[in-house]
């Protein structure tokens, strides 16, 4: 009996172990880091002319959207929640009624990074759904 005992908790060390591991994947991922000078030359001009701005005071960007109503929203807002949570990035948003407001940052680096831009992208697709 002991033997046994001895094999569970040995067992149930090394799945919980397992378990952490795939709960903390950025521990395994190399250092986010934020856009270099030339990405942002590429890439921010193409953000823009889809009015996305950047915020002042912050390495960020926001965009506005607005909807014929709070179900058109909403919807709008679980396809971009899904998403998020598939490339493990999430927005800062602000939903009232048919009006959501997004600013899109990268805390790990604490700025833009590739993921902003992403996620910038598939939030435009997914509005226009």
């Amino acid at each position: 009996m002991a033997r046994l005992i001895s094999t569970v908790r040995k067992t149930t060390a090394t799945m919980v172990s397992i378990s952490c591991l795939r709960s903390a994947p950025l521990l395994f991922q190399s250092k986010i880091q934020t856009l270099t000078e030339e990405e942002r030359a590429h890439l921010l001009p193409l953000l823009r002319s889809a009015q996305w701005v950047e915020t002042v005071g912050r390495d960020a960007i926001y965009k506005e959207f607005i909807f014929k109503d709070f179900n058109q929203a909403f919807g709008f807002m679980s396809r971009v929640a899904l998403q998020a949570e598939k490339i493990d990035h999430h927005p800062e948003w602000f939903n009232v009624y048919n009006k959501v407001q997004i600013t899109l940052s990268t805390h790990d680096c604490g700025g833009l990074s590739q993921r902003d831009i992403t996620l910038a992208t598939f939030i435009d697709q997914a509005s226009l759904m």
